[in-house]
């Protein structure tokens, strides 16, 4: 390992230049109009594997965007690790919040990230991490130091849902065909707390449409005759909730898992600041359901929040209108043993009990995906705290998260394998929003710390 890591070291300018060189392309999936930067974006982190020293290079066609496919074979008697990842990132909007252009690359100091930190849209999200894979592994066969098989999966459809992966995976059981799965798309708690997520919450995302009148009306001649969607709708999402910040929803924690005293007594090990986390978000307080720590609140507790809401007159001035529609776009974050299709029909069917008379509800699911959680006991995480204990020197903590990676649940039920999510983002480094940024820290930390992982898992599954 010696020569692996003298080589990452060597090249460090060179694996942020290229990285920067990823960033600039804007590999929006969600918008057509970067159609062809998505399609460029996979052409490039397939010369990257090529360049890395990958055999089987493939940019393989789905109905939406490419997957990108590569490995490394160096015998069937050595275990094989799948790396997945995603080479799609989220759009920029709001544009006008960001501080660079957000194609436009640009490494900057702060207090959190003291040795710069990469300003881009998909900087951690999931380029940067993406990329750590491409570059460990190149640094590995450089070094002739590669103790396992090694296969890419890096796919471009991450940020709309994946729609298409799993028909992929269906139809490439045997190339794709491993021992664990390796995934880097999750954060740590600080740069001196390294740690492991161990289960992920599942997701079901709805729009919801209300319709009034058949048409706009003029607010003076009308007002107070009929039902006004933008009231009835803010109504209605403000039921969702009690006193008590509980889900109303009939039905909606009767599969919740609740964790023990003891594990919960675990997970209030890792360290936390309320103070820190307030300030960081400027708010004077924290905010959730009653009983349970913020902690918990983010990561083994299920939640519903509205994602975005319209509806009437929104332009310059005034227009004194009653909208014939209202909308909203509506995500609930699940956990163990919560099933993202049942939870959409319970919405479903309460969300439409509650429209008054005067009004029409439509509700439109969108993607979904399962919770999950990966044994603290396995091969793959024994191999994970290996590796960060080499670098960080100190074992780490294993944390639940509150977001979601549905393919994790799809990946278990196609290939039957569990996946490791070694993440080496934080928590602040805004992944979703304006400002978007990846420590040089972590970025490194990452490519140093993977090939560790393959030397400790290669030695525990032998």
């Amino acid at each position: 390992m010696n020569n692996t890591q003298t080589f990452i070291s060597e090249n460090k300018d060179r694996f942020l230049n290229e990285l920067i060189e990823l960033l600039k392309i804007p590999s929006v999936s969600a918008d057509p109009n970067f159609a062809g930067d998505v399609r460029k974006t996979a052409s490039q982190v397939a010369e990257s594997l090529r360049e890395a020293g990958a055999e089987n290079v493939e940019i393989c066609e789905t109905a939406g965007y490419p997957i990108v496919y590569g490995d490394k074979i160096i015998s069937t008697d050595l275990p094989t690790v799948l790396v997945y990842g995603h080479y799609d990132v989220q759009p920029a909007d709001p544009i006008n919040l960001w501080t660079n252009p957000a194609f436009e690359p640009v490494i900057k100091k702060t207090e959190i990230h003291p040795e710069g930190a990469i300003f881009a849209r998909g900087a951690c999200d999931d380029k940067g991490q993406m990329f750590m894979h491409v570059k460990a592994f190149e640094a590995m066969i450089k070094s002739d130091e590669l103790p396992c098989n090694v296969k890419f999966m890096i796919e471009g459809e991450e940020e709309v849902g994946s729609e298409n992966l799993g028909v992929f995976v269906k139809e490439n059981h045997e190339r794709l065909k491993a021992d664990v799965i390796l995934v880097s798309d999750t954060g740590m708690l600080a740069n001196d707390v390294p740690s492991i997520t161990t289960g992920l919450r599942g997701l079901s995302y709805v729009e919801v449409e209300v319709t009034g009148p058949n048409r706009d009306l003029h607010s003076g001649l009308y007002g107070g005759c009929v039902a006004n969607p933008i009231n009835i709708l803010a109504k209605m999402i403000a039921s969702l909730h009690d006193e008590n910040n509980h889900i109303t929803i009939p039905g909606f924690y009767d599969r919740v898992v609740d964790l023990t005293d003891e594990e919960r007594a675990e997970m209030a090990k890792a360290p936390f600041s309320k103070e820190a986390y307030c300030k960081a978000l400027d708010i004077n307080d924290v905010y959730g359901e009653n009983g349970y720590s913020t902690m918990e609140r983010g990561s083994i507790r299920p939640t519903l929040d509205v994602n975005g809401i319209w509806g009437g007159y929104t332009g310059e001035g005034a227009k004194t209108v009653i909208a014939s529609k209202a909308y909203a776009k509506i995500s609930m974050r699940l956990v163990p043993d919560q099933d993202p299709e049942e939870i959409t029909n319970l919405f479903l069917n309460h969300f439409e009990s509650i429209a008054p008379e005067g009004t029409k509800v439509v509700v439109t699911p969108h993607h979904g995906g399962e919770p999950a959680v990966t044994p603290i006991d396995s091969i793959g995480y024994k191999a994970a705290s290996i590796a960060y204990e080499k670098t960080f020197g100190k074992k780490p903590i294993p944390v639940r998260s509150g977001g979601s990676i549905p393919i994790v649940s799809m990946f278990e039920k196609e290939l039957g394998l569990k996946t490791v999510l070694m993440g080496f983002g934080l928590d602040s480094d805004a992944i979703h929003s304006p400002d978007e940024h990846y420590g040089l820290f972590n970025y490194y930390k990452g490519i140093e710390t993977i090939p560790h992982f393959y030397v400790a898992f290669t030695e525990l599954f032998n």
